[in-house]
């Protein structure tokens, strides 16, 4: 399928240095920053830093290094803040948009991290 990555979008600027963000984490492929608008008490964004526009382009076009570095940095973000569920209190959301349907915003793939609080059903009832 082919993919058309938009590089001007947000994250693509907070990348280039034209944006600043709230730095949580960075490795060699990954950056992790802090929600502008968060939706719970810990809310961090996690992205590749190459042009992927949503999970399934990043799964067939990424490398394998870029994969791993992206799932382990999603991992050691939830260990930074906390958050990793240790007790009945701890836990947290990831959450990955794609496409309209899925409510993507920004056309860059980014998963949000998501706790602090308990989050609530995964999606709204709809009738």
């Amino acid at each position: 399928m082919p993919y058309t990555y938009d590089d001007q979008n947000i994250f693509a600027k907070i990348l280039r240095g034209e944006i600043p963000c709230n730095k949580v984490a960075e490795t060699e492929h990954t950056l992790a920053f802090h929600d502008i608008a968060p939706h719970a008490p810990h809310h961090v964004l996690v992205i590749p830093k190459g042009a992927y526009v949503n999970y399934d382009h990043f799964a067939d076009m990424a490398s394998d290094a870029e994969i791993v570095d992206f799932t382990r940095a999603v991992g050691a973000v939830c260990v930074q803040l906390g958050v990793c569920p240790t007790n009945e209190q701890a836990g947290y959301r990831l959450i990955s948009n794609a496409g309209p349907d899925g409510m993507q915003e920004v056309p860059h793939l980014h998963v949000h991290v998501l706790a602090g609080t308990r989050i609530g059903p995964l999606t709204a009832k709809r009738t």
